[in-house]
């Protein structure tokens, strides 16, 4: 297996340093950047999540369900457990809503309710000539 070549990314804390009287927060900023390795990261998709957990930690179960509409007939296979601690789910879940603002704000509303995402027509029979 060919190795990839590393790969780094800034990423910037979910809580940034207040900004200073001398006007320095840029630099605070850049100071506080991370650098991020992903050539050893596994990349799989998921249309099933499952969240469980403890009083200390959430644990985040991802899977590919092979029939995403009506009740399974097969158990889920789960590919991807992730275990997160509540002060990193927390932080996650504001990155996550602002990259959802985001794309709702270019791409328009994401309806999760399969119900009303189904077209009047197709939810009709068609009328036989």
């Amino acid at each position: 297996m060919a190795e990839t070549p590393e790969k780094t990314e800034s990423a910037t804390p979910a809580k940034t340093a207040p900004k200073t009287s001398s006007g320095d927060a840029a630099t605070q900023q850049q100071a506080s950047q991370i650098q991020v390795n992903e050539s050893k990261a596994v990349t799989s998709y998921a249309n099933f999540c499952r969240v469980t957990g403890t009083p200390e930690e959430l644990i985040v179960d991802f899977a590919l369900n092979p029939q995403p509409t009506g009740v399974p007939t097969k158990p889920i296979q789960i590919d991807q457990r992730i275990i997160l601690n509540f002060y990193t789910a927390k932080r996650l879940l504001a990155a996550l809503q602002m990259s959802l603002q985001r794309h709702e704000q270019v791409f328009g509303v994401l309806e999760t309710d399969i119900q009303k995402r189904i077209r009047p027509s197709a939810q009709q029979p068609r009328a036989q000539l």
